[in-house]
């Protein structure tokens, strides 16, 4: 892939994206000559090309890949250098492996959700579920709606967490023994939990959307108990916007990511 669009022999790169880079539409193509110079700029191509990795087996670099996939129908220079270093940074760590394993397999989830960063104002949510120490499944993506506060991103995010958590624990419970307790879903915001643990701030939440107080029944039901959690343990946090190196290698471990050890 980094042969195909010729990032083979560039430099090493670490991030897949710059901390506060922002891309916006306001970057693509709006003249004739703009258009013509990226008209043969293999930008699809390319995003499909990534899309495999990030989706099986390299969810790190997940959220620049769904930022990026929002321009495939009008990317402009700025677009098509930020996905060729996605491909770079893929390259250059083409050695890590998503592992797993652990003395501790028990399931636990992480959700979070950067508030209003990007230029179009939704939130994108994040989630990840580990079984030991590597990922099984994760998630990036952008809210239908607008949040209001950073409170109701997180507590929109955790829905779309827990729905996945509902899935796995019924998909695990079908493989080995049924769930009696309920799966842990860590989260960093306080305003978010209270949200999922009490209906008393109706008045606060009753213009949000019915389906996102989806969680609430699940907390309710102990098929899910939602725990804080400090945001720089939140491994969730990768995956709703770019992030500095140390943190984002911090998280790149936690997610199982590595070199691996011994013989193939």
């Amino acid at each position: 892939m980094a042969a195909k669009f010729g990032v083979d022999n560039g430099r090493s790169i670490y991030l897949p994206m710059l901390p506060g880079e922002i891309l916006t539409k306001d970057q693509s193509p709006s003249t004739p000559s703009q258009h013509f110079q990226m008209r043969n700029v293999p930008y699809a191509e390319g995003i499909g090309h990534v899309l495999w990795p990030v989706m099986i087996t390299r969810p790190d670099a997940l959220c620049a890949v769904g930022i990026l996939a929002q321009f495939v129908q009008n990317p402009g220079p700025a677009h098509w250098k930020a996905l060729k270093r996605v491909i770079g940074y893929l390259y250059t760590t083409r050695d890590l492996w998503l592992t797993f394993g652990g003395i501790d397999a028990d399931l636990e989830g992480f959700s979070d959700a950067d508030w209003a960063s990007q230029s179009h104002r939704h939130s994108i949510s994040g989630y990840a579920f580990r079984i030991g120490k590597g990922a099984v499944t994760w998630s990036s993506k952008k809210q239908a709606i607008v949040a209001l506060s950073s409170t109701e991103a997180e507590y929109v995010a955790q829905t779309h967490a827990a729905k996945e958590l509902i899935w796995l624990r019924t998909f695990l419970g079908e493989l080995n023994n049924p769930f009696t307790t309920p799966i842990t879903l860590h989260c960093d915001n306080q305003g978010a939990i209270a949200l999922s643990k009490d209906n008393k701030f109706h008045a606060r939440t009753k213009h949000i959307d019915i389906r996102y107080h989806f969680i609430r029944e699940a907390v309710e039901n102990k098929k899910l108990r939602i725990q804080y959690i400090p945001t720089e343990n939140n491994v969730a946090d990768i995956f709703t916007k770019p992030l500095a190196k140390p943190k984002f290698e911090k998280f790149v471990e936690m997610l199982g990511l590595g070199p691996l050890e011994g013989e193939c």
